[in-house]
C-alpha cells in the first residue's frame, strides 16, 4: 500500500480532531444513546435510532483518522527546497490577464475546509513541482490548457 504524505501542520490538525472526537464528542453521543435506550422499545424509538446513527457515523470517522494517521508520512520543510516548488510550498501564480492565484501544495487529506490548499496529486500542483520563480507552467484542464507564471514561493 502506498504511503500517504502530509505536512506537519496537517498531521497536528488531524490528530487534534481524533483526540477531540474520542475525548469530548464520543462520550456525549454515547450518553445520548444510553438515555434514548432507557426510554424503552428501541425499534420505535426515533431518539435511539438517530443517536445510534450519529454514533456509527462518528465511529466511522474515528476509524478513518486512526488508519490514516497510522499510515501517513509527515514531510517537513528542508532548506534544500529553497527556490523551488515542492510539497508544503505556498506558491503564488499569475496568468496573462494578471489574475493572481495563491495555493499551498499539501496531502490529499489536508485540502478539505481550507482555502487555497490543493492536493499534491492535482494538475496544478503537478505542474508546479520542481519549478522556480519566473517559470511558466501549463495546467491541463478538461477543456483547455491554462498558462501561469510562478511569481513567489515560500515555505
Amino acid at each position: 500500500m502506498k504511503s500517504k504524505i502530509i505536512t506537519r501542520e496537517g498531521f497536528k490538525k488531524l490528530n487534534a480532531e481524533l483526540v477531540h472526537l474520542w475525548q469530548e464528542v464520543r462520550p456525549e453521543v454515547t450518553k445520548m444513546v444510553a438515555w434514548a435506550a432507557s426510554l424503552g422499545d428501541r425499534s420505535d424509538n426515533a431518539d435511539y435510532q438517530t443517536n445510534k446513527q450519529a454514533l456509527r457515523k462518528l465511529d466511522k470517522r474515528i476509524r478513518f483518522l486512526e488508519v490514516t494517521l497510522g499510515d501517513i508520512q509527515v514531510v517537513d520543510y528542508n532548506s534544500q527546497q529553497d527556490g523551488k516548488v515542492f510539497f508544503g510550498a505556498w506558491v503564488e501564480l499569475e496568468n496573462k490577464a494578471e489574475k493572481i492565484l495563491k495555493i499551498r501544495i499539501v496531502g490529499p487529506e489536508e485540502i478539505y475546509n481550507t482555502k487555497g490548499y490543493v492536493s499534491i496529486d492535482s494538475p496544478i500542483a503537478l505542474a508546479c513541482i520542481g519549478k522556480s520563480v519566473d517559470d511558466e507552467i501549463i495546467v491541463n484542464t478538461p477543456n483547455e490548457k491554462r498558462y501561469w507564471t510562478i511569481t513567489a514561493i515560500r515555505y
